[in-house]
């Protein structure tokens, strides 16, 4: 799973040393005198995430110098495997447990490649030997939890519509002994959902909600709601190709909450599971969806659609409508659902937003702590009244031109009335560019800082 971590490396393994601004002079002065005049040769400085090889008496290199931050952080690891020469390295001496869970974790995540599509060689990489004090079963979870929501957005909606997104789903339930159930077509309005139904009908790929169930009786309900838009063409309402261009990630809430499904059953935290993930075609046929439809869904609550590109939060509708009816201890949703999120944060931070301060207080602090970047934004209940409708119960486009991500979210509020706890995040899901150790592509946004919140909360 994990070929460039090992817990017991064959040979000797290269050091890596650590210095950061405070350090790094003391630690330069007990250097020999070639060392010190390399480093003064090659200038380098003790830059977060730059590194620099020390010539050894064999011509080869005794060691590796590696800039960290004065508080380290996954971005100052996560560009070594690609960077270094092929072989394994350790850190030297041996840190201490944070140190080592930052160090494995950066470390691996700069190990991905999605190669499914393509005749080149899979990547190689350079190894870590894994420190003793790191736990590697929590940061291998966190690694193979980011591999997964990568691997699902990366692959193309050709290949990922809402059968394969219910079948990876029910594969990894089956992984812990999960269970599963598939409402697929015609059964989403036997059942009663309708919007599910409404938004997906125009596909010649049937629409489903996947129901996903774990836990032991007595244990707080914790139910995780993705929005699962396999390809969203925008419907009648068509999007302009730059806009259509990267709608295969628009399954990539129902991604984070497959995620983050496994990292809690992997986990054992103590709760009663659920994942509700509506999956989708946002297609156009002579059954797609029209501006000015009237939208039934399960709460009862009818939807005027006033834009065919917001159908997000109408599949959501449903799901939440469903989660809602347990009155669980706390309702999570994941959604790429506006662009106004991102003209507001960027694309690398998470908005979310729920009315529990105390809820919001620890994701501020999972998110400080997990370098993985959320902010809250406002239920500013005076814009309620922009999601009302004349003719139905609520709009799913208000008329407004501004303020679309808060008002994307009052209209999800509008299906939670009996959770203890509800947030809702709207997400990005992708690297617009690659960065050193992070591809451009698929990408897991706020999912650390959340799993960190829950295993906090439930742990």
């Amino acid at each position: 799973m994990l070929p460039f971590l090992v817990l017991r490396p064959d040979a000797t393994p290269t050091p890596i040393w650590l210095v950061n601004k405070s350090n790094f002079a003391n630690w330069r002065k007990r250097r020999n005198a070639q060392e010190r005049a390399w480093l003064r040769e090659v200038r380098f400085k003790p830059t977060p995430g730059k590194h620099t090889r020390l010539p050894g008496a064999d011509g080869g290199p005794s060691g590796i110098v590696l800039g960290v931050s004065e508080t380290p952080v996954l971005d100052d690891f996560i560009g070594l495997p690609r960077a270094l020469r092929r072989g394994t390295y350790a850190i030297d001496p041996a840190p201490g447990a944070t140190m080592a869970n930052i160090a494995v974790t950066g470390w691996g995540l700069g190990t991905y490649a999605f190669t499914k599509f393509h005749g080149r060689a899979q990547p190689r990489f350079a190894t870590l030997a894994v420190p003793e004090k790191a736990d590697f079963g929590e940061t291998r979870r966190i690694i193979a939890a980011t591999f997964f929501v990568r691997d699902l957005v990366n692959t193309p909606a050709s290949d990922m519509g809402p059968a394969e997104l219910a079948d990876a789903a029910v594969a990894m339930a089956r992984s812990h002994g999960a269970r599963t159930r598939v409402h697929v077509g015609d059964e989403l309005l036997e059942n009663n959902f309708p919007a599910i139904h409404a938004v997906g009908q125009a596909s010649n790929r049937a629409p489903r909600l996947i129901d996903l169930r774990w836990g032991k009786p007595g244990a707080p309900k914790l139910t995780l709601v993705g929005k699962g838009v396999c390809f969203d063409s925008g419907g009648l309402d068509i999007k302009p190709h730059a806009g259509m261009r990267l709608m295969k990630k628009d399954m990539g809430g129902a991604a984070h909450v497959l995620a983050l499904a496994h990292m809690v059953m992997d986990a054992g935290l103590n709760v009663r599971l659920r994942v509700l993930i509506p999956a989708v075609d946002n297609s156009i046929s002579g059954s797609a969806m029209r501006p000015g439809d009237i939208v039934s869904t399960r709460s009862g609550t009818t939807i005027e659609i006033g834009h065919t590109d917001a159908e997000g939060r109408v599949v959501l509708a449903d799901a939440l409508a469903l989660a809602d009816e347990d009155a669980p201890d706390l309702i999570v949703d994941c959604a790429t659902l506006t662009g106004a999120a991102r003209v507001a944060l960027g694309t690398e931070i998470v908005p979310f937003f729920t009315d529990d301060d105390k809820l919001a207080a620890a994701l501020d602090r999972a998110g400080e702590t997990e370098s993985d970047p959320l902010w809250r934004l406002p239920l500013w209940e005076p814009y309620r009244r922009l999601i009302k409708s004349s003719v139905g119960d609520i709009t799913n486009s208000p008329d407004a031109p501004f303020g679309g991500a808060l008002t994307a979210a009052l209209f999800l509020q509008e299906f939670v009335a009996k959770s203890k706890s509800w947030v809702h995040f709207d997400m990005f899901a992708w690297n617009s560019r690659g960065r050193q150790g992070q591809p451009s592509g698929g990408e897991a946004t706020g999912l650390r800082a959340i799993y960190a919140a829950l295993k906090q909360r439930y742990g």
